[in-house]
Formats: C-alpha cells, structure tokens, sequence
C-alpha cells in the first residue's frame, strides 16, 4: 500500500521479503480490515483468513497515520489547495453559513424614532388634553403635538415631532373631564427609541467569519439585508461500494441491509455540507472510477472498498487517476482502513471503511475536519470529562467509544463494535481513548455528535 502524502501506485509486482509472521499478519489484517475496522465483528471472533492465490506476496505494510495528526491533516489539507469563492444567500438558506463579507448598517436603527410603550406620547408637562386618534406602527408621520397635547401610540410607531415623553399605559389615568395625568413621575425623553440608538448607517455590525446563525438573521432582516455574502456550503457526493447492500426488507441469503446509504446523507448535512448525490456503485471498478471522475464535488465519500480484498477498488482507482494519498489508513478503532486523498486541486476523497460504526470513526476523523475547513467554520474547543467506568483500550491505537453524557461524567456505551450502531444511536458524543485504555475518573477528550450539541452548524435542510 501507498505511504501517505505520495501518489498512489498500482500494486507492485513483487515486494521485499518479509518474514513469516509478518506476511501472515499482513493476512489477517487485510481480512479483518476488508470493510471493516480492524478489530473484528464485535464478537471477539476474528475471521479466518482466505487463502492466497500461488505466488501470491502480500504488500509491504504501510505507515498508518497517528490519529491526531490524521485530523489535522484532512482540516490542512482543504486550507491549503481549496479556494470557494463567496456566494449570495437569501436569508432563509443561510443558517449556519460563515459571514464572507461583513454585515454593515445600511441604514440608522431604528431609522426614525419609535414608542417602546404602548401608552401616550405626550408633549410637556401634564395634565393633557387626549386627541381622538391614536397612532399605529407602520402608519406614516403623524402630527406635532403641542405642548398639554398627549396622544394614544402603540410599540414600535412613530413618535410625533415635539414629543417629549411616552408615557406607559399602566402610568396614567383620564379624569372627569377626559384630561391625562400620570400616577408616577416622568423623565424626559422616558419610553423613547430614538433614531441610530443601536447603529449608524455604515457601521459594521458583524464581521467577516461570524457564524450565522438565527439572532444573526433576525440583525440582517433588521437592517434591511435580503441576502448576505457567505461562504458557501460545501457539495459532497456519497458513493455507496457493495454488491451484498439491500436498501429495503429484512437481510437474506447472504445479503446485508445498507446502513451507510440512509445515515451518511443527514449526517453530512449536519455536518454543514450540501449533499448533491448518492449513488449506488457496488463492487464495480468502471463504474466507481467513472463516478470518481464524473464527480463536481468537493469532497466525494466511499463506503467500503478501503482495504485490499478481490473488491477493494478504492486504492486501484486512485492509482488509476493519479490521485495523491494524504492520510492511508488511521491509527484508531474502530475505522483503521480509512483513507484521504486529493483527486484534483480543489476535490478530495474520503474512503470509509464498510463497517457503519467504523464508517462513523472515519467520518468524524477526516471529513468532518475537512468539511469543516472548508465551510470556515471554527474548529470546536476540546474538552474533556471523566470516564464514569475503565475503557480497554487498543495497544497501539486510539479508540473512539461511544459515550452518553450525565452530569460531569461520560459513560461509556456497550455494542461499540465495528460493525454495531446500536451504542452510537443512543450516544451523545465518541470518547477518545488513548492506546492502552483509560481507568475509572480519568479525564477524556469527547467528539460531539452534530445533533447532541448547541452549535448552530446542526442543521439538517
């Protein structure tokens, strides 16, 4: 297999010799790898290894890249080849976009003085004489008042030239003869919104790089934006590998319901990115290499295939296309066969692993990093929370293990194998569990699952 960071190559003919135990835990890696993580089906069972064609050498074992760096890696990799130009977005798309330009007052708010009562706008002082008609928000100007002169106004009107107070509707009363009085003592200028209180035409609001999000939406209305400059969504197309997958009905003869089509679009969509494609290629190299460089995402998703199986596809196709392999396999489980590469300038792969949660750990690992840089927006803060009970780890790897959160402990969730959802569906976030495992209190870095978060980058449209 290909060292990360080179161009992919079409296998070698032949490799240096290597010694017996190595070739046949080359073997059993490349079986329990085959889309899957590495570890197994979660039963503590490991297949057992098909036998190699005569003359047949296994690859020379390739550097798996420390999962830290992995991350960093997919989040620089979009940072420094990808430039999206800004785009216009209607205010009802733009929820968790990122401000590509900043958001300036186009004009004073409020852009006229405005009641912030409903009551009486009144001239001088009291008592005063009430007109007739009163005065709504969204009417034109109304009349001065002169002084003893007090007029009805409701929230958000404008307020009559020579007004010199509002007074609240609960803070005054009429006599007999129909005259205002206030019941408590008033200030000029009292319940009075004036022009430019909270901007002045041209002053910037917010700056370039601000998430936006719903108040961010509600300034821009105020201020008269029907658009705003954002950087835009970016376009994933996912691309589901498998001759074994059913997309409806119970598992049969050797056939596996497909749990990656369903979950892998709402998942990049919260993630920030606009699904433009799902296809079904199955265990069909033309086609996979035609859906490869038909693709005008920027970043294309595969599931299974990463390994190095009769149907492993992933790697030849990229040698095929000349792609260069950033990240060729991660250490961490589940998910150790993931892969990035960049198939042009301004497009990149990400290769999951088959297996679903193995899939999640690849997507957490290197498209969500990717995708995040390339939408601009922030990396999340890291932090940590004590393991509620011990976590066994792996001896060389890190492991994600799905957690749920309660008070200021996580608790790890059992069925975490490969090839299980059933611990991440309950799940609030994945708990990074270094090589060697974690004890009982120790402090742990968590990954927030999208939806179990505040962030307003959750959004599912």
């Amino acid at each position: 297999m290909t060292a990360p960071g080179t161009r992919a190559q079409a296998p070698a003919e032949d490799t240096d010799d290597l010694d017996v135990e190595e070739a046949l835990a080359l073997v059993r890696d490349a079986h329990r790898e085959n889309r899957g993580d590495g570890a197994g089906d979660g039963t503590g069972q490991v297949p057992v290894p098909a036998a190699q064609t005569p003359g047949e050498r296994p690859a020379a074992r390739h550097r798996a890249t420390p999962w830290p760096q992995a991350r960093e890696t997919a989040a620089r990799a979009a940072r420094t080849r990808t430039r999206r130009a800004p785009v216009s977005v209607p205010l009802g798309e733009a929820l968790g976009l990122v401000l590509a330009a900043p958001l300036d007052a186009l004009t004073d708010l409020p852009s006229f003085d405005t009641s912030a009562m409903d009551g009486w706008a009144v001239a001088g002082p009291g008592p005063w004489h009430v007109r007739e008609e009163g005065v709504l928000a969204g009417h034109a100007q109304p009349e001065p008042l002169t002084d003893g002169e007090a007029v009805r106004i409701a929230t958000g009107a404008r307020i009559p030239a020579d007004t010199t107070a509002v007074l609240r509707s609960e803070h005054g009363r009429t006599d007999a003869q129909g005259r205002l009085h206030a019941t408590r003592d008033m200030l000029h200028g009292q319940d009075i919104r004036p022009r430019g209180q909270e901007c002045r035409s041209g002053d910037q609001l917010l700056p370039v790089g601000t998430l936006v999000t719903p108040a961010v939406l509600g300034l821009a209305a105020a201020a008269g934006y029907d658009t705003v400059t954002a950087v835009p969504r970016p376009r994933t197309e996912v691309l589901v590998l498998g001759d074994e997958l059913l997309t409806e009905g119970l598992p049969h003869d050797g056939l596996i319901r497909d749990a990656l089509g369903p979950m892998l679009p709402p998942w990049l969509r919260a993630l920030g990115a606009d699904v433009i494609a799902v296809r079904r290629i199955g265990d069909d190299a033309r086609a996979l290499h035609k859906a490869v460089t038909g693709s005008t995402a920027d970043l294309i998703i595969t599931t299974g295939g990463t390994a190095a199986g009769p149907v492993d596809h992933v790697h030849p196709t990229l040698a095929r296309i000349g792609a260069e392999l950033l990240v060729d396999g991660v250490k961490v489980r589940p998910g150790h066969p993931m892969l990035l590469a960049r198939t042009k300038d301004d497009q990149h792969l990400v290769g999951l692993p088959g297996n679903p949660l193995a899939a999640v750990s690849g997507l957490l690992t290197l498209a969500e990093p990717l995708l995040r840089t390339l939408a601009a927006h922030p990396a999340p803060e890291p932090y940590t929370l004590p393991l509620k009970e011990a976590v066994q780890g792996h001896p060389y790897d890190t492991r994600l293990v799905p957690v749920v959160l309660r008070g200021d402990l996580a608790v790890p969730l059992h069925y975490n194998g490969p090839a299980m959802l059933r611990g991440i569906a309950a799940a609030d976030a994945l708990a990074v569990v270094p090589p060697g495992g974690a004890r009982q209190g120790e402090e742990t870095e968590l990954l927030d699952l999208p939806w179990a978060t505040a962030g307003i980058g959750v959004c599912f449209t």
